[in-house]
């Protein structure tokens, strides 16, 4: 096994005419209808992949779906064959709707994942989303996820790393003699998650592990979003809904420029300028009763 391309990304929203102006109208994405399940889905080609959406009660999902990223699709001319090998190679599979093969999330660290055709739209991108970046996954244990994808799927692993926010206390002694003296304590971590980054075609699967249990954030809207609070996100998810597809996240030449677009468009944003992340990059988040409750964000990195 040599890898995967990403053949599409699939979105549940709550609001599926609202995502499309998002990715249509405010982000400038090609637009191609395609086929899911013998009906016509909004598909926006994104770099080498595409973004497709779905309401939560669509067929195509299954029941019981909630808003947000509902499953990957990995790229298989033979769908059924490609399936069959991974099967050889133990992995649990169903059949899906339009001729793909699921995967048992249990064995994929919570990631729903489908085998399907290409869908062959060709390159898609925009002066304000070049591609897809990653897709942000909510993770219990990473280097299980590593075992499964880059040693069993056949992924290049691409870097790791721990992204922390820590508190430091500075104490100061004055005198009218001496002046002042500061005594800096070591830093106390506060909030952190552990991230490995999976490469999947022209973008990557991000894996985020909480790195202190203990810790929880809140993230409101028109409020910077910070390290604690992200992951503060992670914990309440894996709490609510267990391992699994969390977030999109695009990349953009020019983020600050973007984010003032999608805001001057009336879009609710946690993020208004871009701020520190992962992979010395700046990211920035969109709320998200943006997209009908899917979690998107910016990035821009050399």
């Amino acid at each position: 096994m040599t890898g995967f391309d990403l053949a599409y990304v699939a979105l549940a929203t709550r609001d599926v005419s609202g995502a499309a102006r998002v990715l249509g109208d405010l982000l400038g994405l090609p637009r191609q209808d395609a086929s899911f399940g013998g009906r016509p889905a909004p598909t926006f080609a994104l770099g080498g992949s595409a973004l497709v959406l779905f309401a939560p009660d669509d067929p195509f999902l299954g029941d019981g779906v909630r808003p947000g990223v509902h499953h990957i699709a990995f790229a298989a001319a033979d769908p059924a064959r490609a399936g069959a090998t991974l099967a050889d190679q133990g992995f649990r599979t169903a059949p899906a709707p339009g001729d793909a093969v699921a995967l048992d999330p249990a064995e994929t660290s919570g990631v729903r994942i489908r085998l399907a055709p290409p869908l062959g739209l060709g390159p898609g991108t925009s002066e304000r989303a070049e591609r897809i970046d990653h897709v942000g996954i909510a993770s219990a244990d990473n280097q299980a996820a590593i075992a499964t994808f880059c040693q069993r799927f056949g992924c290049l692993l691409e870097s790791q790393q721990t992204d922390m926010e820590v508190q430091i206390a500075v104490e100061s002694f004055t005198s009218d003699r001496y002046g002042v003296v500061y005594h800096t304590r070591p830093p106390v971590p506060i909030g952190g998650l552990r991230v490995a980054f999976v490469t999947a075609g022209d973008c990557e699967l991000e894996f985020l592990q909480n790195f202190d249990p203990g810790q929880s954030g809140q993230v409101t809207q028109g409020v910077s979003g910070n390290t604690r609070q992200d992951q503060g996100a992670i914990t309440r998810f894996i709490a609510a809904r267990g391992a699994g597809l969390h977030h999109i996240a695009f990349r953009s030449p020019d983020i600050d420029r973007t984010l003032a677009h999608l805001h001057e468009a009336g879009l609710p944003l946690i993020d208004r300028k871009g701020r520190p992340g992962s992979r010395r990059a700046k990211i920035g988040f969109c709320h998200p009763d943006a997209m009908g409750g899917v979690l998107m964000h910016v990035v821009e990195r050399a």
